[in-house]
């Protein structure tokens, strides 16, 4: 309720005509302030007229007049600069350290205000708040909003990647190793994935590139997935796996997962297992995704480093159970392009932001490229009007949805501003 005052107040959404102090004084707001991110008053500089005195200082917005109190702004001078306190209600008055009583006034919101925020934010029906409105959003003003939503994403993202660059002391091989094994989570095994990854350092996996089940034994033993006492004497190559695991395992000090929380998918290409083979094949092969990335200047050289067929007792088998017909492909088109999205574009982005000062737009150009998203989020967009036409696009929806619309942070988002500011003809 604060945030929502400070809203109302920072915007100007008030009744002009029913601005009066709990003593009935007149009051006209030349200049509101400036809103206040730190310690002290939640707006400096603030200009108002009282009846006929003109006031310079702060305000200070609280749901009750009470709150004056219980923040113990009354022993505090740094609040003594306050000119006007706002207030939802007024349930006392409030003084300075001198002793001085502070202007109070009971914040009278626009008349549909409360109506329209109710509406956008408080209405549980609607699956997209503002849907009915975003059909008539001025293209241009929404265009500008999700170009920032999917720049602020992208940069998020490849400050994780350059973090983890930094922790491992400018390897980004090792920092593209562990967001590669999360996105091959693809969102239900990312943390399970993340977590494996962390534990079973590249630096490790690599001294075993000429043995396939020396990393996959340590991946998958590390997953928690070779403890199973049937899997003793299934099969020769699991047997070789486990006696890889137990030995290296303790060489390297690596312990099992415990509580992984692995999920596993109705579709066989969903499976953990696979995804791990995925992996396991990269490092094989001398994980070619640590340098390739950073250096394609395209999607399609980018693409063609995940373009490979797993070989040996994986290109047969979801799990490890009997084989199945022949599939050696690692990775479908449309896993691609998400661990383009994912993977490529984050690297790229912090790579060239460090060390081109920002100047290469490769990133960009890659999400441009790339078709949008197909998933429950870009087709509530879809629905709504909102045209999605490449991944930049459906990166930025998605943020939106993620951090605006489901917290129901309305007062935060610029459509949501545009609506709850928008002023409705008598």
């Amino acid at each position: 309720m604060e945030k929502l005052l400070q809203y109302v107040w920072a915007h100007r959404l008030w009744a002009p005509s029913e601005m009066r102090t709990t003593d009935g004084e007149h009051v006209d707001i030349i200049d509101q302030g400036t809103l206040n991110s730190v310690s002290g008053p939640d707006f400096f500089n603030a200009k108002v007229k009282i009846g006929d005195k003109m006031w310079a200082g702060d305000v200070e917005i609280h749901v009750r007049a009470s709150d004056w109190y219980r923040h113990n702004h009354e022993s505090d001078s740094s609040y003594d600069s306050v000119v006007l306190h706002v207030v939802h209600r007024s349930d006392a008055d409030v003084f300075r350290t001198n002793g001085e009583k502070i202007p109070q006034i009971e914040l009278p919101c626009a008349h549909d205000f409360n109506i329209r925020y109710r509406d956008l934010v408080d209405n549980p029906l609607a699956e997209l708040k503002c849907g009915a409105e975003l059909a008539l959003m001025d293209g241009i003003y929404l265009a500008d909003w999700l170009e920032t939503l999917g720049i602020g994403r992208l940069q998020r993202k490849a400050m994780q990647v350059a973090t983890l660059a930094g922790k491992s002391y400018s390897d980004w091989s090792s920092a593209i190793y562990v967001v590669l094994a999360r996105a091959l989570g693809f969102g239900v095994n990312a943390e399970p994935f993340e977590r494996l990854a962390q534990a079973v350092p590249l630096r490790c996996l690599r001294r075993h590139t000429d043995s396939p089940p020396t990393i996959e034994g340590l991946l998958f033993g590390t997953a928690g997935f070779l403890s199973d006492p049937a899997l003793v004497h299934k099969d020769p190559y699991i047997d070789r796996m486990i006696e890889e695991y137990q030995f290296f395992s303790k060489k390297y000090g690596i312990d099992e997962l415990r509580n992984a929380g692995w999920r596993f998918g109705t579709r066989p290409t969903n499976m953990p297992y696979r995804r791990i083979a995925t992996l396991a094949a990269m490092i094989c092969d001398g994980f070619p995704a640590g340098h390739r990335l950073l250096s394609a200047a395209n999607a399609e050289e980018a693409r063609k480093i995940f373009q490979f067929d797993i070989m040996g007792f994986w290109s047969r088998r979801y799990t490890f159970d009997k084989p199945t017909a022949r599939s050696p492909r690692a990775l479908s088109d449309g896993s691609i392009n998400t661990l383009l999205i994912n993977v490529a574009a984050p690297a790229q982005y912090a790579y060239d932001n460090l060390y081109l000062r920002g100047e290469n737009c490769r990133a960009f150009e890659l999400l441009q490229s790339l078709p949008p998203e197909d998933n429950s989020i870009t087709r509530l967009f879809e629905r709504a009007g909102v045209k999605c036409r490449d991944a930049f696009t459906s990166q930025a929806l998605i943020e939106l949805r993620r951090n605006y619309c489901e917290p129901r942070k309305c007062l935060y988002c610029r459509i949501g501003h545009k609506i709850l500011a928008r002023r409705r003809k008598p």
